[in-house]
């Protein structure tokens, strides 16, 4: 049985709420709002009243004797007290609940990596969106392969960091169908800005459609290579094609066959050796112009021969591709 659907709407101060997690977010936000305006309103009229009407001006001697007034004072201190163990409570109760992670979930192994997201599903399915579904607990198993990253979904009202060394846990449930945006909200280097993405909640049977089809390779050896640059890192990078980052790394398009300038001193082809070298052995030939980039990590050991190769091949379809435009 699904909970009761979130509002779906977006609001002057946020997007749509589409976690179980929203409503009590937006509730306290909207209280702590209206307290404060109910307070600050009148506050600011009394304190211009008060300047205005006690001013210096000739003739007018002020009394030195000091005033209270003591039920004024009692009230000032107390009501606010209670009104601070209130939010005190409403954020806890909240906050404990982000904490406490369900016991029937579905799992989601996210990797954080400067500039890409990578999602992987009980399948063995990969994906650089995330993919949920609808009405079902969600559990992320959060881990960065370099720097501090932190993962947020403003419609879920969700945010947690991910710390290098050790695995981070959050978890919701999405309760809108739809496509939400997926963002690292703590800086991570040159291209924080791009790391974007998106989270979407499908049907259940849309979903298992969606990981029945992540799950598999494309056969066509370009396309494969295509596949593995978006789940691979390579876009959070590199442009290829219409798509992915303007840098820190050099655009594919165009590049095949083409002389590469090294930092140390002469050139090398862009051809298979040249690419297999910057997969496997990224710091061994700096290219010149991107000495000063963010180093790009080694794959050894995380592709193998063959989709070393379908990489290449999609690299090499790109010779005739229009570089980015700036």
């Amino acid at each position: 049985m699904l909970p009761i659907f979130a509002d779906v709407h977006d609001t002057f101060w946020f997007p749509k709420q589409a976690s179980t997690f929203a409503p009590q977010v937006d509730f306290l936000y909207d209280v702590i709002l209206w307290i404060s305006i109910i307070f600050f309103i009148p506050i600011v009229i009394a304190m211009v009243y008060f300047m205005v009407k006690y001013r210096q001006r000739p003739g007018y001697k002020g009394s030195t004797e000091a005033l209270h007034n003591t039920f004024l004072e009692v009230t000032w201190s107390v009501v606010p007290t209670f009104v601070v163990v209130w939010i005190f409570w409403e954020g806890m109760v909240g906050y404990l609940r982000m904490q406490t992670l369900p016991s029937d979930t579905e799992d989601v192994k996210v990797t954080a990596k400067k500039w890409v997201w990578s999602f992987k599903y009980k399948n063995g399915a990969e994906s650089d969106k995330l993919y949920l579904q609808v009405g079902r607990d969600a559990k992320m198993i959060m881990r960065s392969d370099d720097v501090l990253h932190s993962f947020f979904v403003p419609a879920f009202r969700a945010k947690r960091d991910i710390v290098p060394g050790r695995y981070n846990y959050m978890w919701f449930q999405p309760t809108v169908e739809g496509t939400f945006d997926l963002f690292c909200t703590e800086y991570c280097g040159d291209n924080h800005s791009g790391m974007i993405t998106k989270a979407i909640v499908q049907s259940e049977e849309e979903y298992n459609k969606t990981l029945a089809l992540l799950a598999k390779e494309p056969d066509d050896i370009v396309e494969r290579g295509k596949w593995l640059y978006e789940r691979k890192a390579c876009k959070g990078c590199h442009y290829a094609g219409t798509e992915g980052a303007q840098g820190p790394g050099p655009s594919y398009n165009g590049s095949w066959g083409k002389p590469v300038p090294l930092a140390g001193g002469g050139e090398v082809v862009f051809d298979e050796n040249y690419v297999s070298n910057a997969i496997l052995n990224p710091q061994g030939q700096y290219r010149k112009g991107y000495e000063t980039a963010s180093a790009m990590p080694s794959y050894k050991g995380q592709l193998k021969l063959e989709q070393i190769e379908a990489i290449t091949a999609y690299i090499q379809s790109l010779q005739s591709a229009e570089p980015p435009k700036k």
